[in-house]
C-alpha cells in the first residue's frame, strides 16, 4: 500500500459505489466538529470492498460532510480468502476483542455458530460491525470483513462450499497442524467451538462434511484466544 497510508485520515463510506460523496453523521461529525478539518482538507475514504480514495472535503457540514474523491488507491487482495468460524464466547466483550484483532491482523469473513455446549446462543452483530468498521480504520485497511448472524452448526454445515475446510478440535494425539495443510490461493476456513469445545457427534458431522481435523499447538487455549490463532496462522501461511 502507498506511503500516505502511514499519515492519512481514514474515513468509511460504504455507499461510494452508489455514487454517495459524503461521510455518515457520525463520521462527519468526527471529521468537522473533532478534528476540525475545513473545506479544502484531504481526507481518506474507503467503501470497506478494497477500495481506498484520496479525497477533499467540498462542504464542512458536520452532519453531512460532502467530498470530492481525487485518486483510487486499491487495496492489494490477500492471496487467500481467510474464513472463521466460531461459537461466541458468554462475555460479548471477549468476542468484539477478537472481531477488532482478527480484522486487524486481516480476515476476510467471521461467521458465528451455535453448537450443543454453546453458552450463548443470541448475538447482534451491529455492535461486532461496529468494532470491525474501527478497527479497519485503525489499521489503515480498506477491507472490511463480512460478519454472520448466528445460525446452527447443522445449517452452517449444509451450506458451506469452502474448498479447504478445517476444524480446530483438542486433541493433543492430532499430529496435523492447520499451519501444515492451509492452501494458499484458494478459501480457507477454520471451525474454532465453545469453552465446552464440539460435542463427539458435531466434530463427526464436521468430518462427514469434508472437513480435516487439525491443531492450533500444544496449548490449551480459551475460544476468542483460539479464534486469534487460527486467524494469524492463515495470514502467516496463506501468502
Amino acid at each position: 500500500m502507498p506511503n500516505f497510508v502511514k499519515i492519512m485520515l481514514l474515513f468509511y463510506q460504504p455507499e461510494l459505489t452508489n455514487g454517495v460523496k459524503h461521510l455518515d453523521a457520525d463520521e462527519s461529525r468526527h471529521a468537522v466538529k473533532v478534528l476540525r478539518l475545513k473545506e479544502g482538507s484531504h481526507i481518506h475514504v474507503t467503501d470497506g470492498h478494497g477500495n481506498l480514495y484520496e479525497a477533499r472535503i467540498t462542504d464542512e457540514n458536520h452532519r453531512k460532510c460532502g467530498f470530492e474523491l481525487l485518486q483510487n488507491h486499491p487495496e492489494q487482495a490477500f492471496r487467500t480468502y481467510r474464513h472463521l468460524v466460531i461459537a461466541p464466547t458468554k462475555n460479548m466483550d471477549r468476542m468484539e476483542w477478537l472481531v477488532e484483532k482478527a480484522t486487524e491482523i486481516g480476515v476476510d469473513r467471521i461467521s458465528l455458530i451455535k453448537c450443543s455446549n454453546s453458552e450463548r446462543t443470541v448475538v447482534k452483530t451491529d455492535r461486532l460491525i461496529k468494532k470491525a468498521v474501527s478497527a479497519m480504520k485503525q489499521s489503515l485497511k480498506a477491507t472490511l470483513p463480512q460478519v454472520d448472524e448466528i445460525v446452527s452448526f447443522k445449517n452452517y454445515l449444509q451450506n458451506e462450499t469452502a474448498q479447504q475446510k478445517f476444524i480446530a478440535y483438542v486433541d493433543f494425539e492430532n499430529p496435523v497442524e492447520l499451519q501444515t495443510v492451509i492452501h494458499p490461493g484458494e478459501e480457507n476456513v477454520v471451525l474454532i467451538g465453545p469453552e465446552g469445545d464440539f460435542s463427539p457427534e458435531e466434530l463427526q458431522m464436521a468430518l462427514d462434511s469434508g472437513f480435516r481435523k487439525v491443531s492450533l499447538g500444544t496449548s490449551r487455549l480459551r475460544t476468542e484466544t483460539a479464534g486469534l490463532a487460527a486467524v494469524h496462522l492463515l495470514n502467516l501461511f496463506g501468502k
